[in-house]
């Protein structure tokens, strides 16, 4: 069950891998807007739609905590109407200082309550709900809508896109190179664990069908050097995995799920439905006590942070070379 790539295979991969990424995002044009242009451009979203921004926009809404995250590695909080609630949470947040200078945190608001911000541009997930992006069109707002970040070349993408809605497509281009910075370090410290000292983890998630092949959890565990179970089980994305399963994969280490929503949410509850099952008691990981925390503000993390997210699998599993404060945030604003 277990898949390790050699030493020499994975450098050849993950530095193959980088540099396919460098070029990633680069074969249509997105935006038309000059970088600090004051007049009129236009920006095309994920879905195909042209949509014209009349001026720099300083009243950003965005409707997710990586979006929000983006947004605030190119412009200064001020330029923020609002924030994901989360945002401030330190259990949930590697950003809790700059969310803290945002008056107005949002949870899935309705166009109503969006517009009520006066928000002169909104920024949308794709996989979010799409169906205030024609409402909040239809009262003049621009919206752009950005592709999930599931993997490295989707979240460039997604940088690339939102730097062009904002106005600063150089900066955009900046924290990718610092995200590819920062794996490169990585990769040289991952390079010094013998392949047969490489382990295998499985993600207990709140979201119970998170975690599997294709997640961003996978692109970030195969970018750490560790093993994601499920995804050497087969199990894709979006696909529950019964505790059978779990017991079948016998991971090396379990991750443990912390959010608290600000204390609101008991998570002790949810994990003792697996530390607490007999059934679950023959794991290695369990019986080892190979039972870790990663900082969740890194870990389902998929702005230009996500590369600290590798970095958290690799604290958790390999120890103290890989530790990191929790409020790392790669930003290109002055």
């Amino acid at each position: 069950m277990k898949e390790i790539f050699s030493g020499r295979l994975w450098g050849a991969f993950a530095l193959l891998l980088i540099a396919l990424l460098l070029a990633a995002g680069c074969h249509a044009p997105i935006g038309s807007g000059p970088q600090r242009g004051t007049g009129s451009y236009t920006v095309t979203d994920a879905a195909g739609t042209e949509v014209k921004i009349p001026h720099k926009p300083h009243r950003i809404v965005t409707l997710s905590m990586s979006t929000d995250e983006i947004v605030l590695g190119l412009v200064p909080p001020g330029d923020m109407v609002a924030c994901n609630t989360l945002l401030d949470d330190p259990v949930s947040s590697n950003v809790t200082a700059l969310a803290a200078q945002i008056e107005k945190k949002i949870t899935n608001p309705s166009a109503e309550e969006i517009a009520a911000l006066e928000p002169d541009l909104v920024i949308v997930p794709d996989w979010g709900d799409l169906s205030r992006v024609d409402a909040l069109r239809d009262l003049g707002i621009p919206v752009v809508v950005c592709e999930a970040g599931r993997d490295l070349p989707s979240i460039e993408s997604s940088i690339r896109r939102i730097a062009a809605a904002v106005g600063e497509p150089q900066r955009g281009d900046d924290l990718i190179h610092q995200m590819h910075t920062k794996l490169e370090e990585i990769h040289a410290k991952v390079e010094e664990i013998p392949p047969w000292e490489r382990k295998s983890v499985v993600l207990i998630s709140l979201m119970k069908t998170y975690g599997g092949k294709n997640s961003s959890f996978d692109a970030a565990c195969q970018l750490a050097g560790v093993t994601n179970g499920r995804a050497a089980a087969g199990i894709e994305d979006g696909q529950a995995m019964s505790k059978e399963q779990l017991v079948a994969i016998d991971p090396d280490f379990l991750f443990l799920p912390t959010y608290r929503n600000h204390g609101k949410y008991d998570v002790d509850a949810f994990r003792k439905e697996y530390l607490g099952d007999p059934a679950l008691q023959t794991m290695k990981a369990i019986q080892n006590g190979a039972l870790r925390e990663p900082f969740e503000g890194y870990l389902y993390n998929c702005s230009q942070d996500f590369v600290f997210g590798v970095q958290e699998i690799d604290y958790a599993v390999y120890g103290d070379a890989f530790a990191q404060p929790r409020d790392e945030h790669l930003t290109a604003v002055p």
